[in-house]
């Protein structure tokens, strides 16, 4: 088993939601750190560990992102991270699913992942020579679930923002020598 500390350079969580009920509304968090338990010969995740900072959250419209980390929504300056544990791992032959706890605004809930590992790459000496992989995950998780029930209603019984929000993880992970 071996251990893989995820690349801050080259690791990034987004997010994607419905709004207006017509089109959806994307950001990202590009501060994300964390590290995994994983064995390249047997393709098995034995832990995961993946840590958000909110501050780092950016979907491309300032007033947006300003209102996101407010009270109304991710409350930073009282939870500034999001995390997500691993509880079970039913990864084999790099895909499966990894059961954890996602805490957003202090409230912790079950959530599972859809993952798939990539890798290892043996990088030239050139580039720092480190043995990297990648992972993908990613899950829906209902928003409300987690205090984030901010909304606006609009006619006709529809709601400014939906109540599922589309979450992938995309990184890489250095082997820890």
């Amino acid at each position: 088993m071996a251990n893989w500390t995820f690349d801050p350079d080259h690791t990034v969580a987004a997010f994607a939601i419905q709004h207006l009920t017509i089109a959806k509304v994307r950001g990202q968090f590009n501060k994300v750190g964390g590290f995994m338990s994983y064995d390249p010969a047997t393709g098995v995740i034995h832990d995961l560990q993946v840590t958000i900072d909110i501050s780092s959250l950016h979907t491309g419209i300032k007033k947006r992102d300003i209102h996101l980390v407010s009270p109304d929504f991710f409350d930073a300056v009282k939870n500034p991270e999001i995390t997500f544990r691993s509880t079970g791992c039913e990864v084999t032959s790099n895909r499966g699913r990894i059961s954890g706890e996602l805490t957003i605004r202090g409230i912790s809930r079950p959530v599972v992942l859809e993952v798939t590992v990539t890798g290892p790459v043996k990088l030239p000496a050139d580039f720092g020579g480190e043995t990297t992989i990648g992972l993908a995950a990613r899950t829906t998780i209902n928003r409300e679930e987690f205090g984030l029930d901010w909304n606006v209603a609009l006619d006709g019984g529809a709601v400014m923002i939906a109540k599922e929000v589309e979450i992938t993880l995309d990184g890489e992970a250095d082997l820890e020598e």
